[in-house]
C-alpha cells in the first residue's frame, strides 16, 4: 500500500530554474531577438552587395569606363538604373508600347517560354497595381460566418435607384496572382483601416506577418453616419 502523501504516478514536481538557468534563458533570448532584428538588414546588404557586384562585373570592364574617372565602384548599379529609366521612358511612347506588345505576343506563342513569361507577367503586374486597388475590405466568404480580405478594383452602378456594387478581387494565400472576383453590395462589406502595402505582407506572409491594430466597421454608403455599424478594433498577434 502506498502513502498518502506519495505522488500520483505520471505527475512530475515542476522544479523552479536556478539561477544559472535563468541567466541562461535570458541571454539565449536576448541573443535570438538581436539576430532575429539584424537578420532583415543582414539580407539587404548582402542583396545589394551581391548586386552591385554583378552589375560592376558587367558595367566596368566596358572600354569606355575601365579607366575613366567615372570607373567606380557602384557605377553598375547606377548604369542598370539609368537603362531602366531609359526603358520606362521608350515604353510610355506609343512606339515603345507597340514593339512591346509585340514582344509579348511572340513569346506568349512559345512552348515552356509562355509560361514562364506569363507567370512572370502577372507577378509584376499585380505588384505594379497598387495604384488601381482603391482600398482594402473585408467580406464573407467563401461562406457566411468566415471573412477574408480583398480589394476594391472598381464599382458597378445601376442604371435605376442609384444602387451600386462594389467589385472585389479575392487573391489566394500566399500566391497572390491568383483568386477570385465578385460583385458585392457595398453594404455587405467590411471596411478597414489597413492599408493596401500592409494587406500585401499578410497575404505574402501567409499570415505571419500581422499589422499591429485592425479596426472592421459596417459603412454603408447611403446611410447617416450614426446608423453605422462599428464593429470594433482589434490587436493581433501570431500564434
Amino acid at each position: 500500500m502506498g502513502s498518502k502523501d506519495q505522488q500520483p504516478l505520471g505527475r512530475a514536481e515542476r522544479e523552479e530554474p536556478t539561477w544559472g538557468q535563468r541567466i541562461e534563458g535570458h541571454f539565449q533570448g536576448k541573443i535570438l531577438a538581436g539576430l532575429m532584428q539584424l537578420v532583415p538588414i543582414l539580407v539587404t546588404v548582402f542583396v545589394l552587395a551581391f548586386i552591385i557586384g554583378r552589375t560592376d562585373s558587367f558595367i566596368r570592364p566596358m572600354p569606355f569606363i575601365q579607366g575613366q574617372p567615372w570607373d567606380f565602384p557602384g557605377i553598375g548599379l547606377i548604369g542598370i538604373i539609368v537603362i531602366f529609366y531609359l526603358i520606362g521612358l521608350f515604353v510610355s511612347l506609343a512606339a515603345g508600347r507597340k514593339i512591346m506588345g509585340s514582344m509579348g505576343f511572340v513569346l506568349h506563342k512559345v512552348p515552356v517560354v509562355k509560361t514562364i513569361f506569363g507567370v512572370t507577367e502577372q507577378a509584376t503586374t499585380l505588384l505594379a497595381s497598387d495604384y488601381n486597388f482603391s482600398r482594402v475590405v473585408f467580406l464573407e466568404w467563401p461562406r457566411e460566418g468566415m471573412v477574408a480580405v480583398g480589394f476594391v478594383t472598381g464599382r458597378a452602378f445601376s442604371q435605376s435607384g442609384g444602387h451600386s456594387m462594389a467589385i472585389v478581387y479575392i487573391p489566394t494565400v500566399p500566391n497572390p496572382t491568383s483568386g477570385n472576383m465578385a460583385f458585392v453590395n457595398e453594404d455587405d462589406l467590411f471596411e478597414t483601416d489597413l492599408t493596401v502595402e500592409d494587406a500585401m505582407k499578410l497575404i505574402f506572409s501567409g499570415g505571419i506577418v500581422l499589422p499591429e491594430r485592425l479596426a472592421l466597421a459596417r459603412l454603408p454608403r447611403q446611410v447617416e453616419a450614426k446608423e453605422r455599424e462599428f464593429i470594433g478594433r482589434f490587436e493581433t498577434r501570431s500564434e
